[in-house]
């Protein structure tokens, strides 16, 4: 017994209707029976010759990521991308991008999150005015080809043999790490090679590097050339914690600034944002607010001062003069991984290239520490290369 879209030959996840059995490991994506091989999908694919169209050009150091990428791709080798936040990850691929396109052939863009797909499709399209890219998530599912392809990592289902380049972002990221059916629907959406984005590569990541199953190239210079922010750490009561958030909040606004403070939990976004309406232009995002597009759209028009929200926008989002601060960041919801995303969010922008970071926490753990060390790290490094 074997699910040809999951892998899976447990038995225990195969069940038996109408004289067929099929996998329940992977019915979310759609019922497959057993031993049936999903069909290859049949995209559109046309020669293209682009080249991207940027507000600034690319530095130095990003050229030569972006011809160290493709140099690996044409030998047919998958490639990691360990670059530090707003380093400029995604405009590394578009040589990349454009090689493929010229070759005539299928590129997909999978990341993680909802939002994320959303920002990289628009940032896409305004680098390739002339092509069509269309985004395929939650509420965009009636057009799934164009030139490009971006998706969530669950719509890969729809792309067995899809792609000849497959950019995955995010790849250290829930729901895709540790999520075996998920990972093998990736592998069978693409027939070329990968290019994998990261500013915290997983273990597994740096497993299969180490074993020359795939090349790495670094990136930790931002192109402004301006440091990662690292943020300043107070240990203190949540009473506390509140009035610090307050008080950041008035210095930062009266500086033009707009403010995102990451919560735990959804009911921590609730009472706080509560507290802090009292005060300014204040809203709120987690996992059940319905209006998520309508309110960050407000957030980047600046028609909120702070927004409060969760893990649930901790990547992807570029808000330009932002300032971040994290409450209750020794909550386990918080790892090292998301905590330096959290803090990627500052200083992003040409215009205001710098910015402040503050984690709130009752007792600094090892979390924290080892965020403080690689975000360090990180600039060390981008002024060392």
């Amino acid at each position: 017994m074997k699910c040809y879209q999951c892998g899976n030959e447990d038995e225990r996840y195969f069940a038996y209707d109408k004289g067929v059995y099929y996998c329940r490991k992977c019915v979310a994506f759609g019922r497959m029976d057993a031993y049936v091989r999903k069909e290859s999908c049949h995209l559109s694919t046309r020669v293209i010759e682009v080249s991207p169209q940027l507000k600034y050009e690319l530095t130095d150091k990003q050229k030569a990521i972006s011809h160290k990428i493709v140099g690996y791709l044409k030998q047919k080798k998958d490639v990691f991308v360990y670059a530090a936040t707003g380093a400029g990850k995604t405009e590394s691929v578009f040589e990349c991008i454009c090689f493929y396109l010229s070759q005539g052939k299928k590129v997909g863009f999978a990341i993680s999150r909802r939002q994320v797909v959303l920002e990289i499709a628009q940032r896409l399209r305004q680098a390739f005015p002339t092509l069509h890219v269309v985004e395929v998530t939650q509420g965009y599912t009636t057009i799934t080809d164009g030139d490009i392809i971006v998706c969530t990592m669950h719509q890969l289902y729809r792309y067995p043999d899809g792609f000849d380049l497959l950019i995955m972002d995010e790849v250290d990221a829930f729901p895709y790490i540790g999520n075996d059916v998920l990972q093998t629907i990736t592998r069978r959406a693409c027939k070329g090679q990968r290019v994998l984005l990261s500013a915290t590569p997983d273990e597994e990541s740096l497993q299969k590097i180490k074993q020359k199953e795939m090349e790495m190239v670094t990136l930790f210079e931002r192109p402004h050339k301006h440091p990662l922010v690292v943020p300043k750490v107070y240990e203190c009561n949540l009473f506390f914690q509140v009035l610090m958030i307050i008080g950041c909040c008035y210095s930062w606004i009266r500086q033009s600034k707009q403010v995102l403070v990451f919560v735990p939990r959804r009911q921590d976004c609730i009472w706080l944002n509560t507290i802090l309406k009292l005060f300014f232009q204040s809203s709120m995002i987690h996992s059940q607010t319905k209006e998520k597009d309508e309110i960050l759209d407000q957030f980047r028009q600046k028609g909120l001062d702070v927004l409060v929200c969760t893990t649930l926008l901790e990547r992807g989002i570029t808000v330009p003069s932002v300032q971040v601060i994290v409450c209750q960041a020794d909550h386990a919801v918080f790892t090292s991984a998301s905590l330096i995303q959290i803090f990627g969010r500052v200083g992003r922008s040409f215009d205001d290239p710098t910015g402040k970071g503050v984690c709130l926490c009752f007792q600094k753990n090892q979390a924290i520490k080892e965020c403080v060390d690689q975000l360090c790290q990180m600039n060390a490094s981008a002024s060392t290369v």
